[in-house]
């Protein structure tokens, strides 16, 4: 559209390098990875930042990035557009710490009802804003662009798999404690001629990898870590089935929509999901794959199982790769550039 664009974050001990992109990005070091002292140096340096650079336009993702960006905007009579990735107050993280919750319930409270353009994932999180702020978000799905079906330049033998039997995926940032990854393991003791790789970081995998080892299921479980973007969709598109297993611990779980559910489905790949509305609207709508009724090693077992067995597999697959030219960002990107328009 035209705007000259710098993407501003921060930089972990354990971050990949960026690839080349075609804007500016701004990494910040900072002195802590983590807990209260992190938010507390973040705030500051972002702060810091914005106030000592030149901006037409403020955009914050998420409700940790907000005030630094709310004060600017005030300070420098710029608009301000909040991208809201999830109901920052109800993750499982500060659920568990409710002190810490109430400070950041009370951030939105002050600044969310000041905002005058808001985007958020699905219409699940924006009617949660809207009954809660008054304030009904802009939808935009976080999609992949539609392009050819991802073929998969790498083979089994080169990303380390086996070359026999069924893959199954499960990908992801945050990989994390209720998100069905557990469950996910335990089921693997259940099933045979399947290889579960799971692509990605998060709080649970050194859970994860000791449960491993104490099931003794080293051979058919692989942990990959973090991977480059394009080795990440080798691994989804050779895989026979994609797993999404989010549990509704929480409203910020039952309200998710991830991504990678969108990965699968440009791969081709038939899709394993939990009892999530917007997950399983999208997987039951599309006709791309089972959707389980809890989420219990023996029905992720058993869903794996009708997986594999179903006469419609095939089905799922020519449905997902005709589902994408749909669940795509070209799609999606027509509400955020109604939006954006405001400022050219």
């Amino acid at each position: 559209m035209g705007f000259d664009v710098t993407l501003v974050g921060r930089q972990q001990a354990k971050s990949l390098p960026l690839a080349e992109r075609k804007y500016r990005t701004k990494r910040m070091k900072l002195l802590f990875e983590k807990g209260v002292l992190f938010y507390a140096f973040f705030q500051l340096r972002l702060f810091l930042y914005l106030l000592f650079h030149k901006q037409d336009l403020l955009v914050s993702n998420d409700l940790d990035t907000l005030w630094p960006n709310s004060i600017i905007s005030r300070w420098k009579k710029i608009p301000l557009v909040y991208d809201s990735h999830e109901i920052f107050t109800e993750v499982p993280e500060l659920l568990s710490r409710p002190s810490k919750q109430n400070i950041w319930r009370k951030l939105e409270g002050r600044l969310f009802p000041k905002l005058s353009y808001v985007f958020t994932v699905n219409d699940s999180i924006a009617s949660w804003f809207e009954s809660r702020y008054g304030i009904r978000p802009h939808v935009v799905r976080n999609m992949p662009r539609f392009s050819k079906p991802a073929i998969s330049t790498m083979t089994r033998q080169q990303l380390n798999l086996p070359e026999q039997g069924k893959i199954v995926l499960l990908q992801g940032a945050g990989i994390n404690i209720d998100r069905g990854a557990e469950e996910l393991v335990d089921a693997m003791s259940l099933l045979e001629n399947v290889t579960l790789v799971i692509v990605g970081s998060g709080d649970v995998i050194p859970f994860l990898k000791k449960r491993v080892q104490e099931k003794h299921l080293e051979s058919r479980v692989i942990f990959t870590g973090k991977v480059p973007h394009e080795k990440l969709r080798a691994y989804t598109a050779i895989a026979d089935l994609g797993v999404t297993l989010d549990k509704p611990t929480n409203i910020n779980y039952k309200f998710s929509l991830p991504n990678k559910i969108f990965d699968y489905i440009h791969a081709g790949v038939p899709v394993l999901a939990s009892e999530l509305p917007e997950v399983a609207a999208i997987v039951r709508n599309y006709k791309v794959g089972v959707v389980i009724p809890s989420v219990t090693p023996e029905a992720i077992a058993n869903g794996i199982r009708e997986a594999f067995n179903s006469t419609e597999y095939e089905t799922w697959k020519a449905n997902a790769l005709s589902a994408a030219s749909v669940l795509c960002w070209e799609t999606e990107e027509e509400v955020l550039k109604s939006v954006y328009s405001h400022f050219l």
